[in-house]
């Protein structure tokens, strides 16, 4: 079970200086990697600073620099990769996501944003998985429903069968679950070939993607077992 740091207005060292000098940042991303690597091994509660310290190969004292506790790295670790997914989608156009999909070509903010799950695969792998914090996908969830299908919305007709709310949910939710379908399969398609699906599913949907189409649906033959 997660439980966030009780105190999230804790005054932390200089936010410039952490975000600019080269040591902090490979500090932190020591903490945080060392983090990941024991959530996979023996959970977060099974976690202590003892053990972080070990797999990261730092001190405590360098540790409490940076952080109050393991629920303050845990809580910056996943804050920092939530804004860094924001950067990546937060300008998105959902008209060029269209002209992209009708070219059968994948978006480049798709394509960047599966560079970044990639070269972070360690960490969303856990983080959304199983062992993971039960909360994470929700939160990604909501950050591509705000910038990415709010906006795709925008452009239904006032006359759509589905309500906008729903529809919203339904792509935030299946393409998140085909991200982490992906991270848990071992990214077996590259980076480009996922942004392109991930284009062609939020266009077309899920039938025209995978080469169907309602008339062939309609028109396949009741099976009876």
């Amino acid at each position: 079970m997660f439980i966030s740091s009780r105190n999230s207005s804790w005054k932390r060292r200089t936010y410039m200086q952490d975000r600019t000098d080269p040591r902090i940042i490979r500090t932190k991303m020591l903490l945080r990697n060392a983090l990941i690597d024991l959530i996979d091994e023996k959970g977060f509660e099974g976690t202590t600073i003892r053990d972080l310290m070990q797999k990261a190969g730092l001190n405590r004292g360098t540790f409490y620099l940076h952080y109050r506790d393991k629920y303050d790295l845990l809580e910056q670790s996943k804050e920092d990769m939530l804004n860094n997914i924001l950067k990546i989608v937060k300008n998105i156009d959902p008209i060029q996501i269209m002209n992209y999909a009708s070219r059968n070509e994948p978006h480049p903010i798709f394509l960047k944003l599966f560079d970044f799950f990639t070269l972070h695969a360690v960490f969303f792998k856990v983080l959304l998985g199983s062992k993971g914090d039960p909360a994470y996908p929700g939160q990604v969830k909501q950050i591509m429903e705000k910038h990415l299908y709010e906006k795709l919305s925008l452009l239904q007709s006032e006359h759509i069968p589905t309500p906008r709310e729903y529809a919203i949910s339904y792509l935030a939710s299946a393409n998140l679950g085909m991200i982490q379908h992906w991270l848990e399969s071992g990214m077996q398609l590259s980076p480009r070939e996922m942004a392109l699906l991930l284009t062609r599913m939020t266009t077309f949907g899920p039938l025209q993607t995978f080469g169907l189409k309602g008339k062939d649906i309609v028109d396949q033959p009741t099976r009876v077992t």
